[in-house]
């Protein structure tokens, strides 16, 4: 009895305990097509994003693929801009302005990520569009999968997964081009000369996709996704969610278009379960709010479709709020959201800054750990040094290595003074640093080293370390 619970409605119902498994395979569930307004506004919310994945490794910026996570050089080229491991904490920044970002949108909006850009959402509604191609609508591939097997469903059924593969092989190839480098794991592929490596990830995310969107899909939601069980403490009473308005529809019932529903005691419900047959998790809305419930809009559209048949008002299923059906209003200015939106906005603005004043050059300076801290020849105490130099901008330049100091010090280094580094080359150029012996005033002290572009002397990074010598 480890992975049963007793359900506690039923125990206060008639006294007798029943238990119910912690995880149910639910039967199949079979989608009812359904146009309306959330249907449309999905259109509008996943086709860029989609549009998006599958075609920006494709588009060149300067010669190189716009989108594309270099990891054996460990640089990242994003558009015009090529981060490296040094940006890590830019990704971290990012995160985090991610995680406040859902959080303003679940407290105001509750779960409509989920609902309408997730993508698990966006490719489980591509595998069952493929399904309602090949299948036909909910009662025909209902009536489909009770048939006993004959040409016609071998036919069906083999369309609908041929389809589903193409999806999935598509999503793996976008995907793992993104590392890989699109052009070039295309080509691979089809002259049998891609490495393994690329070969296994490619397979193994086309049968990922495959399985996840074609078979898991709402067991995603309810059991996988952890969203789904946090969402609830980011809820008040004036978050806008899917609700069923039960002073409207209750008493439920069906009934004939002409009826006198009113005299009768009757709600607006006409128990219809069209609310149930189009929710891609599976649940009844009507029973109140539930954490599976992702916002999709789907059950608002199917309810207000039959209620244009009945000519009722719609809006017996809506987003509104608890407040708002309690209380006839909803708070839009509440302090909880304003306090997400205003920590939103200053990190994003103080993100976009660091991005945009970011130097894409970066200069490392090592200074040189042998016995011998410092040498003394022809009168100049000499220092050695590493200077690694990561040349992040997309275009080749060259580099001056100078040193700056304390008044009164005539540094000079040592030849490599210049380097030229290709686009995204990191070089390790070792030098050495001099100062006169008489100059010397204390035994050590600070300087900088500073690495700058010739073409481009706005592209500069400065270095300061330690200068050792004799003490006098």
């Amino acid at each position: 009895m480890s992975d049963l619970i007793p359900t506690r409605e039923e125990q206060e119902g008639d006294g007798e305990v029943r238990y119910r498994m912690l995880y149910e395979s639910d039967d199949k569930i079979y989608i009812r097509h359904i146009r309306g307004v959330y249907t449309r506004i999905r259109k509008y919310t996943g086709l860029p994003l989609l549009l998006a994945f599958f075609f920006l490794p494709w588009i060149n910026i300067d010669g190189r693929q716009s989108v594309f996570f270099d990891l054996p050089t460990r640089q990242f080229h994003i558009f015009w801009t090529t981060f490296g491991p040094q940006d890590g904490f830019l990704l971290a920044w990012l995160l985090i302005i991610a995680a406040f970002a859902l959080f303003a949108v679940t407290t105001w909006m509750g779960r409509v990520w989920c609902g309408f850009t997730c993508p698990q959402t966006v490719w489980t509604m591509m595998f069952m569009w493929a399904e309602r191609i090949c299948e036909g609508d909910r009662n025909k591939r209902i009536r489909l999968d009770k048939a006993p097997w004959h040409l016609e469903k071998i036919l069906r059924k083999g369309a609908t997964h041929g389809i589903w593969l193409l999806i999935a092989l598509a999503t793996a190839l976008a995907f793992v081009g993104y590392f890989y480098g699109i052009r070039d794991l295309v080509v691979d592929l089809a002259t049998f000369n891609a490495h393994p490596q690329g070969v296994f990830w490619v397979a193994f995310f086309t049968f990922a996709t495959y399985m996840n969107a074609g078979f898991l899909r709402e067991q995603v939601c309810k059991y996988m996704c952890p969203y789904a069980r946090f969402q609830s403490v980011m809820y008040d009473q004036d978050t806008l969610a899917v609700y069923y308005d039960a002073k409207r529809g209750e008493t439920r019932g069906p009934r004939k278009k002409t009826m006198d529903y009113r005299a009768e005691g009757m709600g607006d419900c006409i128990d219809c379960y069209w609310c149930v047959q189009v929710c891609p998790v599976d649940i009844d809305i009507r029973d109140g709010m539930q954490y599976e419930c992702i916002n999709c809009g789907l059950c608002v559209d199917a309810c207000n479709s039959v209620m244009d048949k009945m000519g009722y008002d719609r809006g017996l299923i809506r987003f509104t709020s608890e407040d708002e059906l309690e209380r006839g209003k909803t708070r839009f200015l509440r302090p909880r959201l304003f306090g997400y939106a205003v920590i939103l906005l200053a990190m994003v603005g103080l993100f976009a800054q660091q991005v945009a004043t970011r130097s894409p050059i970066e200069a490392e300076v090592i200074r040189d750990r042998g016995a011998r801290m410092y040498r003394i020849s022809q009168g100049l105490v000499q220092n050695v040094y590493t200077v690694k130099i990561n040349n992040m901008d997309q275009a080749a330049h060259e580099f001056t290595i100078r040193v700056e100091g304390a008044p009164g010090y005539d540094y000079s280094v040592r030849k490599p003074r210049r380097v030229v580094l290709e686009a995204g080359e990191i070089f390790p150029v070792p030098i050495r640093v001099s100062v006169p012996r008489a100059q010397l005033k204390d035994g050590k002290h600070d300087i900088e080293i500073v690495v700058q572009a010739v073409d481009a002397p706005e592209l500069i990074d400065r270095h300061r370390t330690v200068f050792i010598g004799p003490k006098q």
